[in-house]
């Protein structure tokens, strides 16, 4: 997987990205613990904002989120 600048991924792409299961992801996302956006049935994650969620752990997911959804 190519990542490129403010990359949108799927939850498909972000499991294989991050080497975590779907399940896992999806709880984390559902909870507001990751940086996400559902359009739809879809979930949707700027490549980006995850990236600042591992660097400075699950704990910075809320303002991460918030700046996920300014940006939509």
């Amino acid at each position: 997987m190519k990542a490129e600048h403010d990359e949108i991924l799927t939850m498909d792409d972000l499991a294989a990205y991050l080497k975590i299961s779907k399940s896992t992801l999806y709880k984390l996302a559902v909870d507001g613990k990751l940086p996400g956006q559902k359009i739809g049935k879809r979930w949707r994650f700027h490549k980006d904002a995850v990236d600042r969620w591992v660097q400075h752990g699950p704990e910075s997911g809320e303002q991460n989120l918030r700046d996920t959804q300014e940006r939509l």
